[in-house]
């Protein structure tokens, strides 16, 4: 959800006690500039940091920042993760942690890193350099140990109090209800059983929360009873080691052998010394913080387990290589398979939700880490880690696939949002992928590239395009995609000798290919890049060319859509302001008929354009809000930025000094969020000189300063909203 500024995720039940520790943290966050909360998994510190974040955001004049870190493998995208988190999408050649520096270098902000255990080492060294050179930066870190940075300051998590505070108590009851509403501890003996519960599971609340879903049919009572029968067991045969985790071998999956868990024996089985299959459970263990408790957690985890029917435990198992968060359609793609049919997969879904393996949100799904390293060691005990690897791998590809095909059409814009926020998953199949199927990376790389250089992700869609030609051969289609995205992303990025270079290149072997497609693609590299670097003659004969030449592509083709905009584009650079207009209206018709807003919005900036060349300013301004509505819709930031220039210019053209310089402050405040300065096609260089020094003239330089400073300074989504508010302030 979005705070006064910043984002910070919902919270999606009851938040129960921790005074003590919340009056720390108050204090840590007002003193300190890095503070880490420690403590084993399952013990709460992500719901208090949210807590606490949320308590303290309004005294950050930049907001809180959320990042959750733990669906990160490695530290590959530690940085853009980050950046992502707090609002950068970086489009130059900066090295990611130069321009992290710099956008968070004059920035009053709360950033969270959430589940940082893993990555100990690299989020030392970032904060270590965002710290020194971001003096206005707060941290609040959960970790299961410190990071180790310097100035660090490290609060403990403990469990729950369970002796003489109704703190535990209180959330099993909570959990009980949101289960079912008529649930309670009404009846003789349940708060005395509850109690006794929370007191075995020793406070943790994932363990609670865990045993207050499965009750079932069991009364608070009989589950105390089970529960204190395991949990006696368990400690008798803890033994030197330490081991009470239950690695229960789950009905149906038969006797120890191909397609079982490698030494594990049936429920309860602790396993001998030295047995690698238990031993793997001690990932899930952290030993010098509270191995005790780890145990109790372990053991906690390994009873509800036992708790899931077969195919529910199947389905834990193979979820745990997803990334984000899914739905039904996703769970069935990664999962399905052998005994999980689709409608078994939709089936056991909704029963882990039941057991709280999984949690619900709307129509998404997701699982806490802690139970996810849970399942993904199943996952391996049962031979089948490259299997849910390969599913994986095979749903995102086709999902990048259904996203190309459908990015000219009326859900464009869902499938432009499910790229972006697939990231992570799509980042992991791609992976896969270049280890394992090359064919496959080839054309995924192709085909998502162009969505992630929309989203801001240029640095990951160039990389990746790059080691994907470099992998082995590739010709036809596949080919001549990743040399769009290159060529694409190096022009965003402002190289445009990469963008050239790679234009002749698409072109070439387009030509060879005799690939329509790839003529139409090449023809919008090399014109952008012709436009931009003040050749528009030779982009409009080029496009024109292609054009005719691919007369048998549909008219409502994404490429070929995008070649009618160089069209428009160079037209007006040229000066041929009515047959631009009338070029951009014909392709705007076009786009909207089929549900198409990305080229659509640049037809809005040109109509915008051109209407403000003519001096007809207002309508120069209602083109630029339908401009800046489209990309909006797109969370396209670069598209924003160059929007918000052309209708401060209108705005300032009609003599709306103060509104302009405002409008002019949040479009300065997006461009740095993309790491330009002002950009834009050149012929809108002077006229947005001209337009800033009216609005500078209608006001004052002081009025228009103060203006302008409150645009920048302020949240980006407010100064948005204002900027498309319809009325002018004279």
């Amino acid at each position: 959800m979005m705070t006064t500024v910043g984002y910070l995720p919902d919270e999606t039940s009851s938040f129960v006690g921790r005074r003590a520790e919340l009056a720390r943290l108050h204090t840590a966050l007002t003193t300190r500039r890095m503070t880490t909360l420690i403590g084993p998994g399952g013990v709460g510190k992500t719901r208090l940091a949210l807590r606490a974040a949320r308590a303290a955001a309004d005294r950050y004049a930049d907001g809180a920042w959320w990042a959750d870190l733990s669906p990160l493998p490695d530290d590959g995208l530690l940085l853009p993760t980050v950046s992502d988190a707090v609002g950068l999408a970086d489009h130059t050649l900066r090295m990611p942690v130069e321009a992290l520096c710099e956008w968070l270098g004059d920035k009053h902000l709360l950033l969270v890193l959430d589940s940082a255990e893993h990555l100990r080492g690299p989020c030392s060294h970032l904060l270590a350099e965002i710290l020194t050179t971001s003096t206005g930066l707060t941290v609040l870190v959960t970790s299961r140990q410190p990071l180790g940075t310097r100035g660090e300051y490290v609060v403990e998590v403990p469990p729950l109090p369970v002796d003489g505070a109704p703190d535990a108590l209180q959330l099993f009851a909570d959990r009980l209800r949101a289960a079912d509403p008529r649930a309670g501890l009404d009846a003789p003996g349940d708060e005395a059983a509850a109690a006794e519960i929370c007191r075995r599971l020793e406070g943790i609340p994932l363990a609670i929360e865990l045993a207050a879903a499965g009750i079932g049919r069991h009364s608070v009572a009989q589950l105390a009873a089970r529960i204190g029968t395991r949990f006696d067991a368990r400690g008798a045969g803890l033994g030197a080691h330490g081991r009470g985790c239950v690695l229960s071998l789950a009905p149906g999956f038969g006797t120890p052998g191909p397609g079982a868990p490698r030494g594990a024996g049936a429920a309860g089985d602790d396993g001998d010394d030295g047995d690698p299959g238990t031993a793997r459970l001690d990932l899930l263990a952290d030993a010098t913080v509270w191995p005790r408790r780890h145990r109790t957690l372990r053991t906690a985890i390994g009873w509800s387990h036992e708790l899931c029917t077969p195919l529910e435990r199947l389905l834990w198992a193979r979820l745990t290589p997803l990334r984000t968060d899914f739905d039904e359609e996703v769970a069935r793609e990664v999962c399905a398979g052998g005994p999980l049919t689709p409608d078994e997969v939709d089936r056991a879904l909704q029963g882990l939700v039941a057991q709280s393996v999984v949690q619900r949100d709307g129509d998404r799904y997701r699982m806490l880490d802690t139970l996810r390293e849970y399942g993904r060691m199943w996952l391996t005990e049962l031979g089948e880690a490259r299997a849910a690897a390969d599913r994986h791998a095979r749903s995102f590809l086709d999902l990048a696939r259904r996203a190309h095909d459908g990015w000219t059409g009326p859900d464009q814009v869902s499938w432009y949002h499910k790229v972006s926020d697939t990231h992570l998953d799509l980042c992991a199949a791609l992976e896969h992928l270049l280890a394992h199927d090359i064919d496959g990376a080839q054309e995924m790389a192709g085909r998502v590239g162009f969505f992630w250089a929309c989203c801001g992700h240029l640095s990951e869609a160039r990389s990746y395009a790059r080691r994907a030609l470099d992998a082995g051969p590739v010709d036809g289609p596949h080919r001549t995609r990743l040399q769009w995205v290159l060529g694409v992303a190096a022009l965003l990025q402002g190289d445009f000798a990469t963008a050239e270079k790679y234009g002749a290149l698409c072109t070439a072997g387009a030509l060879y290919d005799r690939n329509d497609e790839g003529m139409l693609g090449a023809a919008y590299l090399s014109g952008l890049t012709q436009l931009m670097t003040g050749e528009p003659a030779a982009a409009l004969e080029a496009a024109g060319r292609v054009l005719r030449m691919t007369e048998s592509v549909p008219t409502d083709s994404a490429h070929r859509l995008r070649c009618h905009l160089i069209t428009v584009f160079a037209l007006t650079a040229l000066g041929r302001l009515t047959e631009s207009e009338a070029a951009a209206t014909t392709l705007r018709r076009a786009c909207e008929r089929g549900g198409e807003y990305w080229t659509r919005s640049y037809a809005d900036y040109q109509l915008a354009l051109i209407a403000l060349l003519q001096g007809r300013p207002a309508a120069s301004a209602a083109h630029a809000r339908s401009m800046l509505a489209g990309k909006h819709r797109l969370r396209d930031s670069f598209g924003i930025a160059l929007g918000l220039d052309i209708l401060a210019a209108a705005i300032a053209a009609q003599g709306a000094g103060a509104q302009a310089a405002r409008v002019y402050g949040t479009g300065h405040a997006y461009w740095r969020m993309v790491g330009h300065p002002q950009r834009g096609t050149p012929e809108l260089g002077p006229v947005r000189e001209r337009c800033e020094l009216q609005a500078r003239a209608a006001v004052g330089d002081e009025a228009y300063q103060r203006a302008f400073e409150r645009g920048q300074s302020d949240n980006v989504e407010v100064g948005l909203a204002a900027a498309l508010r319809t009325e002018l302030q004279l």
